[in-house]
């Protein structure tokens, strides 16, 4: 009892969105807990963006150009999540994969359940950011979402081969030939049927995309995504 409090104390539980320390088993702080909003219901109905108007369907981006992957959710507005994704990844907070994955099953959990997956496939980043970032932000967050929705988490169907330059700095073109011969197949046979990608962020789709081609090329029926954030729709 009195080591758990001495580690309390010294490595308190921070809250997942404003990192401030919280002296409890809760994942956000009592503030965060109450302005935290997911998405909202008027969604894209293939990449998840939240749209303005609740008669359209798709949203601009998605209306005017052909994705490989069948659907996206995403929990969050990636403005109000930006700084906790950004600790998240470059400031080693890791354990905030079980606050987004709570949330993930809390807010789109139906969905994802309905999909019924057989795998669970987080993006993988190369062995360079890994060995700088220690860990992949997107199997964090696949680990911690198995347990709610029941499916096992693949990391070893595919591999990032290319040290890619990050897509923030990047135009939707770049995207797409940054992402060339990005990725591939780690295993000969790829016996599944629908699986659903983890990532922190969607914006434009070439990484979904680019992932969601390869693996219905390997024979995959079904590619589905679910990311901790989304881009602004229109």
């Amino acid at each position: 009892m009195i080591t758990r409090r001495l580690i309390s104390v010294l490595y308190p539980r921070r809250c997942a969105l404003c990192d401030k320390a919280i002296a409890s088993e809760d994942m956000l702080c009592a503030d965060c807990s109450v302005r935290i909003r997911p998405v909202g219901r008027d969604t894209c109905h293939r990449c998840g963006k939240e749209l303005a108007d609740a008669d359209r369907i798709y949203c601009y981006d998605c209306s005017r150009k052909l994705h490989f992957f069948d659907r996206g959710f995403a929990v969050f507005k990636y403005e109000d999540v930006k700084e906790s994704l950004y600790r998240f990844k470059y400031s080693g907070r890791a354990e905030y994969a079980r606050f987004y994955a709570f949330a993930a099953d809390r807010f789109i959990g139906r969905e994802l359940r309905a999909i019924a997956p057989d795998a669970i496939v987080p993006v993988p980043i190369h062995r360079r950011r890994y060995a700088t970032r220690g860990y992949n932000q997107a199997y964090e967050i696949a680990k911690e979402l198995s347990g709610y929705i029941g499916a096992p988490v693949r990391d070893d169907l595919i591999k990032r081969c290319k040290n890619t330059i990050p897509l923030k700095k990047l135009s939707e073109k770049e995207r797409k030939n940054n992402l060339k011969n990005a990725f591939i197949i780690a295993s000969n046979d790829v016996k599944l049927k629908k699986i659903l990608l983890i990532d922190d962020i969607y914006t434009t789709g070439a990484t979904m995309d680019t992932i969601a081609a390869i693996f219905k090329e390997a024979g995959v029926s079904q590619v589905y995504f679910l990311t901790v954030a989304v881009g602004a729709g229109l």
